[in-house]
């Protein structure tokens, strides 16, 4: 239940950030009152999946890897942004950091 908890808290986060890309630095207002709203969503499932008993390091990893990696995807489908090829090679090692914190 804790990982599935941190899995939907990661979720929120990504679209937190969608919300606060939209938001054109708060220009928008309602996309950023929605990014600020998700993402205080997204600490509480946090914290809650932590008192499931998953030691915080492995949590905060695998929650902020969500953020990092679905970001990535949801500014490139939803933005067209596009990474440097040194960007990958940090994909690769947000994903390998938490392959390797869950051995």
């Amino acid at each position: 239940m804790g990982f599935l908890m941190i899995v939907f808290s990661g979720i929120l986060d990504v679209l937190a950030n969608l919300c606060l890309q939209k938001s054109n630095g708060f220009k928008n207002l309602i996309w950023g009152i929605s990014a600020l709203v998700l993402v205080d969503v997204a600490f509480l499932l946090l914290a809650y999946a932590v008192s499931f008993g998953i030691a915080l390091p492995i949590a905060y990893t695998l929650w902020g890897a969500i953020g990092i990696l679905g970001s990535v995807l949801g500014g490139y489908v939803f933005f067209k942004q596009k990474l440097k090829p040194i960007g990958y090679v940090g994909v690769v090692l947000v994903i390998s950091a938490v392959l390797l914190l869950n051995l």
